[in-house]
C-alpha cells in the first residue's frame, strides 16, 4: 500500500492535542489495540477513534485490522518530517547566532 508524504501541517496540528500526544506517547512503547490504549484515557473509544483517524491521516499512526482487533503503532515517517522540519530552523538560527557572535567579535575600528 502506497503512503503520501506527511504533511507538517496536518502533523503539527495532530501534535497540537494533548490526548493525541498521549496517544502518541502510548504507542512509542510498541503497538497496541485500540481497545487496550482507551483504557487509561478518560474519554469514549469513540473519542480515541476519532483522534486515531486524525493521527493517521497526518502520517503519524498506522492501524490495521485483523479479525475483530484494530492495532495502531507508530509511523515513524510522520515524526521525522515534525523532526527535520525543526532541524532544518535550528541550523538556521544557529547560523544566524553564529554570524551574530562573528560580529560582535570584529574590533570596533570607529574608535
Amino acid at each position: 500500500m502506497h503512503r503520501k508524504k506527511p504533511d507538517i501541517d496536518r502533523v503539527f496540528h495532530a501534535l497540537g492535542d494533548p490526548t493525541r500526544r498521549a496517544i502518541v506517547e502510548k504507542l512509542s512503547r510498541g503497538p497496541i489495540s485500540v481497545s487496550r490504549l482507551a483504557e487509561p484515557l478518560d474519554i469514549t473509544l469513540a473519542a480515541v477513534v476519532q483522534h486515531l483517524q486524525v493521527l493517521e491521516e497526518s502520517g503519524l499512526v498506522q492501524t490495521e485490522k485483523v479479525g475483530r482487533v484494530r492495532t495502531c503503532r507508530i509511523e515513524p515517517a510522520g515524526l521525522s518530517v515534525a523532526e527535520q522540519w525543526i532541524g532544518d530552523r535550528r541550523s538556521m538560527w544557529e547560523r544566524r547566532f553564529d554570524r551574530l557572535g562573528d560580529l560582535l567579535d570584529e574590533p570596533d575600528e570607529s574608535r
